[in-house]
């Protein structure tokens, strides 16, 4: 440095900060890519709930597997042992034949300690408050400490309708098929899962790949929480989540109703019970564990006759889920399928049947509820 020159250093440079209109830009790309990003999410976690509910299926349908291979049989929907219908003196002395077919299948979903447990009963009724519990249980619909939470692999993770894991909740039912007149006490019917009798793979003449032997349905969040069917008003229940009863003219024409909903609520007006299916995974009413394939997929459910206590006798219960467009279906042979809510249904102004054989009614759907209908079709 030459004498005399000072050196004067470079003034900092101030540091510049982003200004109103650059933040509220960047916070705007922000909101925009979450936007974009929270859709993709979502269909990701469903296609891994959709997923564990089609093994719970793949699983239940081995159970029926292994449950035949032993006994020769597949189990009824209701049914059991015990003092039945009508005279019985108590309602612990038996399960008055209102079992659902559930329990017999328990020890091969991994649940033989609770098999053994309602097997066995409680004599001492140290586990019911100190009343007696015959062997085999109690009624179907009644609370027992035993059986007061049901197996997880009976609840699917995209249904929202039970609070918690801990319940008598099921998310899955058995197949009664392509029929609408006394599914709830008839003891042969065109579907795999009657009243006390049980089919054998000799009984599915249309071949068990070809055959639904249970599906999915939502289970009712209680709205209404009602014994009697109560009127609703507009966009108040879902149809998903109730039964509407009772709907005249149901049995002659199933279309009917279609009549009831708006495409996702009961119409205003309607009268319907919500605290019925999946509440009670050990009673065998086709209200609490049957479904039946007569109106699509995520139709509405219906009773031509004014159900309470879940006692509905000429019912429709389509399988219903949260799955995007369809549901899944557990055939005879074990394998799971999608089906759409847009598969054919064929005449849903037909009447009723009484034949437990000859082709369905009710299109291709009603084909896959049917055991013996000889229909030809594909379901893809």
């Amino acid at each position: 440095m030459r004498s005399g020159t000072w050196f004067q250093p470079r003034p900092a440079r101030a540091l510049r900060g982003f200004t109103l209109v650059e933040l509220l830009v960047v916070i705007a790309i922000i909101g925009i890519l979450i936007a974009l990003l929270l859709p993709a999410v979502q269909a990701a976690r469903e296609a891994a709930r959709r997923s564990q509910c089609t093994n719970n299926l793949k699983q239940l349908g081995l159970a029926l597997q292994n449950y035949h291979d032993i006994n020769l049989v597949f189990p009824y929907r209701k049914g059991g042992t015990g003092t039945g219908w009508p005279g019985f003196t108590g309602n612990w002395d038996g399960n008055g034949t209102r079992k659902s077919g559930f329990i017999p299948i328990l020890p091969f979903i991994e649940q033989r300690a609770l098999y053994d447990q309602i097997a066995a009963g409680d004599p001492t009724g140290t586990t019911n408050g100190g009343t007696p519990v015959a062997p085999h249980g109690p009624r179907g619909w009644q609370g027992w400490s035993v059986w007061n939470d049901a197996p997880d692999a009976l609840l699917c993770p995209s249904d929202n309708g039970y609070p918690d894991k801990r319940g008598r909740y099921n998310s899955y039912g058995f197949s009664i098929g392509d029929q609408i007149e006394n599914i709830r006490d008839a003891q042969d019917v065109r579907g795999m899962f009657a009243t006390v009798r049980c089919y054998s793979m000799a009984d599915v003449t249309d071949g068990t790949s070809n055959t639904i032997a249970m599906s999915e349905r939502l289970c009712s969040n209680g709205t209404p929480n009602a014994e009697y069917p109560v009127s609703v008003n507009a966009r108040q229940v879902e149809h998903t989540r109730a039964i509407a009863s009772p709907i005249g003219g149901l049995r002659l024409t199933p279309q009917v109703c279609l009549t009831t909903t708006d495409g996702k609520y009961y119409v205003s007006g309607t009268t319907v019970q919500g605290n019925r299916w999946g509440n009670s995974w050990t009673d065998g009413q086709p209200m609490y564990v049957g479904i039946t394939t007569v109106l699509a997929p995520n139709s509405p459910s219906c009773a031509e006759d004014n159900a309470r206590y879940g006692d509905g006798v000429h019912l429709t219960l389509p399988p219903v889920s949260r799955h995007p467009g369809g549901v899944n279906c557990v055939f005879v042979d074990g394998s799971v399928r999608f089906i759409s809510n847009t598969i054919d249904t064929g005449s849903l102004a037909a009447g009723v049947t009484q034949t437990m054989t000859g082709p369905s009614l009710y299109g291709v759907w009603g084909a896959l509820g049917s055991k013996a209908g000889g229909e030809s079709y594909s379901n893809q």
